[in-house]
């Protein structure tokens, strides 16, 4: 379908309150999520990429993938069964989305196979990287791995035939394992097996030799079979990985969260099968025996021509050695305003009672801005509270033994833990217990509401009163992802934001419904019709003489309130240019709907996670930063938060790094009509404009160094 199909007139636009929604006028969700992988496998393929940070591509791919499929396919799958065939906003029922998901999956996944197989691999052996099979191996070097295999492996392996008192075995989430079938030379009777390979605590790639040659793990026990069958023949096998729905349900109506999301965690392991992928050249009998005992349809069957389950190509990326293959390494630095000659260890409250301050993670320190930040607070006799909200954060983080120390000062110290922070439930279940233990005050939230938003509260003695040192992010509080992330943070002590936070804490403790707030903004009950009355409000101040813009930098555009808001703007002649890096749902550039509406997607060495809302009307700018996408999930189901930036040259700072990521042609894509995405390249490399390492270098100028030597430390190419 073209998007000239798609052409209507200026007052035939989609409008919530009629109902009025064509279908044709939106992405599926679904298909539009499987792009922007397509986008990093497209990073895996790209040549001008060092090699080892292509093949990290490579395994995040199979990494995202796995979660899709864990938690949106598994959702599809529900769908289906309990009869829903009510289709979503793009018109395509479940079966029908899952349908496309099967037939993009299998495509791209051959495409990326044969990246690994017929590039990388190839690449990396040109670099003594080398990957064999055992059957490709020196005699010598095949014996080494039989004794490796008797010494280490065969130990943590257990065979598990099926047969009369045998029942077929539980294969857990996302394990890969060898099925085989194997007879009896002497009765002639026949029995499936299965193997389970132990990556969990085994390395994926088994070093061969001396240097950096590999075998497989499962390639080594298939050539060692006789080992775990003795006196048996081995008919047949191959590889086979299960993925099974692993998102959390858990009730409205549980008094106890904590014991509900632990019940439910339990279950999880034994959740519904919505994936097998098998070997590419598997035998009929073997996938019958596969597909008859886990119940599965054809459509739950997904062939891999390759290496199954390329996340673990992650181990060869963790290699020692071979600069020239990575990107060169990254220190952030230490803003600014925090830094001081004289000691390290700046006063963070002393620089923030100057004025704001703005932190761009990864390019700012962390660890040097809200680690200090906490750590500072919990030292100082004259704070009375430490309150701090936890979505996501490390086994290692120094942030909530923070919070225990502050308890065993005597300050009061509360922390709203999320328990339902998808696949760090384990993680945040034993820190809210340490907590508790250590006399923090720990509060879970409500069942029907996850607490998305990124904020620490600092109540100071001062004078005769108290003031509000506040931060606010769009990312979690985990140093690890802190390197890896793209995040805004603000550090304020505006007495309306810290008031407004304060309440906000109040509200997610107690038992209370804010109506309003001085100036953040907070989903679920204000942060939607906020953004719509400032897209409202846009576009009734546009005009020939006095054009308004729209522009928004977020990970996810899928709500079609916001989504019909912005047609209605593109409509009325404002610009919008959204940078939007995975989903999105609206169609930029058609003509009648959106021709003004611009999408751009840029995905590279950092992940972009930061949210930016940004409006220029009459000569201004009203700009936030949030921990919010525009989904309907974070709009309706989530406790989010966003705060505007009012210092002018903070502001001007979120502006500039949005200008950059829609000016970048090195790590950038533009959405059309079609709903299809096309890598944008430079008229000439001398034009390249690389949105990360421009940041690099400028953060780097900022921090007193020479553009010479931030370009030289950053590998930042200037535009």
């Amino acid at each position: 379908m073209s998007s000239t199909d798609f052409i209507v007139s200026a007052e035939a636009g989609p409008t919530e309150r009629t109902g009025a929604r064509d279908p044709a006028l939106y992405i599926n969700r679904e298909l539009s999520w499987l792009e922007f992988n397509l986008r990093v496998c497209e990073l895996a393929e790209d040549g001008s990429f060092p090699l080892l940070e292509r093949v990290k591509f490579a395994a995040i791919y199979g990494s995202n993938l796995d979660e899709f499929f864990m938690v949106r396919v598994a959702g599809l799958h529900d769908q289906i069964d309990a009869g829903v065939e009510r289709p979503s906003v793009d018109g395509s029922t479940p079966a029908q989305t899952l349908e496309h998901v099967r037939e993009r999956v299998l495509e791209d996944g051959l495409r990326l196979q044969r990246c690994v197989s017929e590039r990388l691999l190839p690449a990396l052996a040109e670099h003594d990287i080398v990957v064999k099979q055992v059957r490709e191996l020196g005699e010598a070097d095949r014996e080494a791995l039989v004794a490796h295999f008797r010494r280490v492996i065969f130990p943590a392996l257990t065979p598990l035939a099926v047969g009369p008192g045998q029942p077929f075995p539980y294969i857990s989430n996302l394990s890969l394992s060898l099925a085989a079938m194997v007879s009896d030379p002497d009765s002639g009777h026949t029995t499936f097996a299965r193997v389970k390979v132990p990556i969990e605590i085994l390395p994926r790639f088994i070093a061969v030799g001396g240097g950096d040659t590999f075998a497989l793990l499962e390639d080594v026990i298939a050539n060692n079979l006789d080992a775990l069958f003795p006196g048996m023949v081995i008919d047949e096998y191959d590889f086979f990985r299960v993925t099974r729905d692993a998102d959390l349900a858990v009730s409205d109506e549980a008094d106890d969260l904590l014991q509900a999301v632990e019940d439910e965690l339990r279950r999880r392991r034994f959740g519904e099968v919505v994936r097998v992928e098998v070997g590419a050249r598997m035998s009929t009998r073997l996938l019958h025996e596969l597909t008859a005992a886990m119940h599965l349809q054809p459509r739950d069957v997904y062939a891999v021509d390759g290496i199954i389950d390329l996340t673990g190509l992650m181990q060869l990326t963790k290699l020692g050695g071979y600069p020239e293959l990575r990107d060169p390494p990254w220190t952030p630095v230490v803003p600014s305003r925090f830094r001081s000659d004289e000691d390290a260890r700046t006063d963070v409250m002393s620089a923030m009672r100057t004025g704001d301050v703005l932190v761009h993670h990864p390019y700012d320190s962390f660890s040097a801005s809200v680690e200090r930040f906490v750590d500072q607070a919990v030292n100082d006799p004259q704070v009375l509270a430490i309150k701090q909200t936890v979505y996501r954060t490390s086994d290692d983080s120094p942030l909530v033994p923070a919070l225990i120390r502050a308890a065993e000062r005597g300050k009061q110290a509360v922390c709203l833990v999320e328990l339902q922070a998808r696949f760090d439930e384990q993680t945040n279940i034993q820190w809210a217990k340490e907590l508790e233990e250590a006399g923090v005050h720990v509060v879970y939230g409500h069942p029907a509401l996850k607490t998305h938003a990124k904020c620490v509260l600092v109540v100071r003695r001062e004078g005769d009163g108290v003031r509000n040192y506040v931060h606010v992010g769009t990312g979690n509080y985990h140093s690890t992802t802190a390197r890896l992330y793209t995040d805004f943070g603000l550090f304020t002590t505006n007495e309306a934001i810290g008031a407004d936070v304060a309440e906000l804490f109040n509200f997610l403790t107690g038992f209370a419904r804010q109506s309003s707030y001085r100036k953040v903004l907070v989903a679920p009950s204000h942060l939607r019709n906020a953004i719509l009355h400032e897209i409202e409000q846009t576009v009734a101040a546009h005009s020939p003489s006095s054009p308004a813009r729209i522009l928004i930098k977020i990970n996810a555009l899928v709500d079609p309130t916001c989504i019909d808001a912005l047609y209605a703007a593109s409509r009325a002649g404002v610009r919008v240019d959204l940078n939007v890096r995975g989903i999105c749902c609206l169609r930029p550039g058609v003509p009648g709907l959106s021709e003004t509406i611009r999408v751009v997607s840029v995905v590279g060495r950092f992940l972009e996670h930061s949210r930016v809302y940004a409006f220029e009307r009459d000569g201004a700018h009203t700009v936030y930063i949030s921990s919010a996408d525009l989904m309907p999930r974070n709009l309706e189901h989530r406790v989010e938060l966003a705060v505007p930036i009012e210092d002018p040259m903070l502001r001007g700072e979120v502006l500039e790094t949005v200008e950059l990521c829609l000016k970048d042609n090195h790590n950038a894509w533009q959405l059309d009509g079609d709903g299809l995405w096309t890598r944008i390249r430079p008229p000439d490399p001398a034009a390249t404009i690389n949105a990360q390492a421009e940041l690099m270098r400028l953060h780097l100028l900022r921090a007193g160094e020479s553009g010479d030597s931030a370009a030289g430390h950053s590998g930042a190419r200037r535009p």
